[in-house]
């Protein structure tokens, strides 16, 4: 059985992306900072493959032991799934250095380095996937989201020149952009502006979790094999 390792598992994004591999029947290898209800439900319905791991993405120093942890406890990896990340929600100018620091790390350091040390048992297996999350923010740009913008696009920059590295070993490596999503991120957007976001797609209505970790699991599939350095993006047709 096939392992892929998820970043940023505990809800959300993260924790659906995990239901949605489980049940293309992977071993599935969820790491958060909080073990939430919600992903040790997962662990009941799907005992024996889907397990967790405590860490916190900021503590990019012991991200080398954690790979070498994961690899000990499951195997060689097949797929790594860099979803963990933090929001911005300020504007530049208000924004202190220890968040920007922050940003760096969780959304562009760690990822990087997840991918180095996971990635080299890839090489030896001869085939493997990275998938990093990134966000429309690369390409659009959005008040008040600057650095978060800045992070997304080095990873999506990062992705193309990795997918370089990595093909001949037959491991890609590409991003999956999701725009607004129906989410507790969102939860609080109401009247004119969810309207106004609505608006902009050309579905007139938001991607959904499951819409964006659908195109998570084809990248980590078999049917993806010719599929390297690209960007999918899930939002409803709000870049259309």
């Amino acid at each position: 059985m096939k392992t892929v390792i998820v970043t940023g598992a505990s809800r959300g994004l993260g924790l659906t992306i995990c239901q949605q591999l489980l049940a293309a029947d992977y071993q599935v290898v969820g790491i958060a900072r909080t073990h939430t209800a919600e992903f040790k439900q997962l662990q009941q319905q799907h005992s024996g493959k889907c397990h967790f791991h405590a860490f916190d993405m900021q503590q990019i120093q012991a991200i080398h032991e954690l790979c070498q942890q994961l690899i000990e406890s499951y195997g060689r990896p097949w797929a790594l799934v860099n979803n963990a990340a933090m929001g911005q929600g300020s504007i530049l100018a208000t924004l202190h250095e220890s968040q920007l620091h922050q940003l760096l790390q969780v959304n562009l350091e760690a990822p990087m380095l997840m991918s180095k040390y996971l990635s080299r048992s890839m090489l030896l297996n001869g085939a493997g996937r990275v998938v990093n999350v990134t966000s429309i923010v690369a390409q659009t740009g959005f008040n008040g989201l600057s650095v978060y913008g800045a992070t997304k696009a080095g990873l999506e920059g990062f992705t193309r020149s990795l997918a370089r590295e990595l093909g001949k070993a037959k491991v890609t490596v590409n991003n999956v952009a999701p725009g607004y999503m129906e989410t507790e991120m969102t939860s609080g957007l109401q009247g004119d502006k969810l309207a106004s976001i609505q608006r902009r797609s050309a579905l007139r209505q938001l991607a959904t979790p499951a819409d964006v970790a659908a195109a998570v699991s084809y990248l980590v599939s078999d049917a993806a094999a010719r599929v390297t350095g690209t960007t999918i993006t899930v939002d409803a047709g709000s870049t259309a």
